[in-house]
């Protein structure tokens, strides 16, 4: 299956955001992986800007929540209701049933609001009153978060951030980026909507080619070496779990499609770690950063 509707559908979106090509690379083999993204920044940095980007060229059904301090469950998934006519419970869908879900500032919500995700995230469902609701395909969480030291903020836990596939910052554009956002012509094209570019069926029908491309046994070492390293470091907090693994390894697939290939080569592993890692992972000494830890340990890995 030919790739070239993923390499048109990153150019597009950075169009929007300058100089992020990988970032945007990493975010659209995310959603080819049937995973979730988590984008970690400082406002103003274009986070919302990307998951609406994304969201116009892959033409699917589309719904933001602004999290607040305020809001309850029922604010995302729906609530039922006594219809007197009828004498009976009607339940009101919340815009969690849409397929891209834009969950703006989710650390700005209580982790009771946060939660409501869970059960939609892992399983692509949603139990409300005893009865479940199925949500439709394919559905894919987009989540900005601001730092965790802002105010206002409750930190994601651990149940919550494994269920994000990666985690990817944008960080502040070059100068030479930015000085192009000053320019007429980025308002203009800022400004105009982009063209969808791929349908729902089409997506679906990507997501299911990259699940059968080939990765050696060679490979599947090399990821499982970095799992079990994860778990077994004395500077580390616990370690990566088998979710964590199989997102690593849908990833390192989607990676794969999207250079060209219909087999995973072990720089495609390496590539997906860290996005991978980042968020799940904590040190347990305040003299080393994780990040730092994750990429010593990444580039000290020999592949097989």
């Amino acid at each position: 299956m030919k790739n070239k509707l993923i390499h048109s559908a990153i150019s597009a979106v950075s169009q929007k955001i300058y100089d992020k090509e990988e970032q945007i690379k990493m975010a659209f083999a995310c959603v080819l992986a049937n995973g979730h993204l988590l984008i970690e920044d400082k406002p103003g940095l274009g986070k919302t800007t990307l998951a609406n980007a994304m969201s116009d060229v892959l033409g699917l059904g589309f719904g933001r929540i602004q999290f607040t301090s305020d809001m309850l469950p029922s604010d995302v998934l729906g609530v039922s209701i006594f219809q007197p006519n009828t004498a009976d419970f009607k339940f009101f869908q919340g815009p969690i049933f849409t397929q891209i879900l834009l969950a703006d500032e989710l650390n700005r919500g209580t982790p009771r609001t946060q939660s409501a995700l869970l059960e939609a995230m892992a399983e692509k469902q949603v139990s409300v009153d005893g009865q479940t609701y199925q949500l439709k395909q394919p559905f894919f969480v987009i989540a900005t978060q601001n730092p965790t030291d802002e105010s206002g903020t409750f930190p994601l836990p651990d149940s919550q951030l494994d269920r994000f596939s990666i985690s990817i910052s944008l960080g502040y554009p070059s100068a030479k980026a930015e000085r192009q956002l000053y320019s007429e012509e980025f308002t203009n094209q800022f400004n105009k909507p982009l063209e969808t570019l791929i349908d729902a069926t089409q997506l679906q029908a990507i997501q299911k080619y990259i699940e059968k491309i080939h990765a050696s046994d060679e490979v599947k070492d090399y990821l499982q070496l970095l799992i079990n390293q994860s778990r077994t470091h004395s500077l580390l907090v616990d370690g990566l779990s088998p979710r964590a693994g199989l997102a690593l390894f849908r990833m390192s697939q989607s990676l794969a499609y999207i250079e060209g290939r219909d087999f995973v080569i072990p720089e495609d592993v390496k590539k997906a770690f860290l996005p991978i890692a980042n968020h799940r992972m904590r040190s347990n000494s305040s003299q080393h950063n994780v990040t730092d830890i994750l990429d010593k340990m990444l580039n000290e890995t020999r592949i097989p």
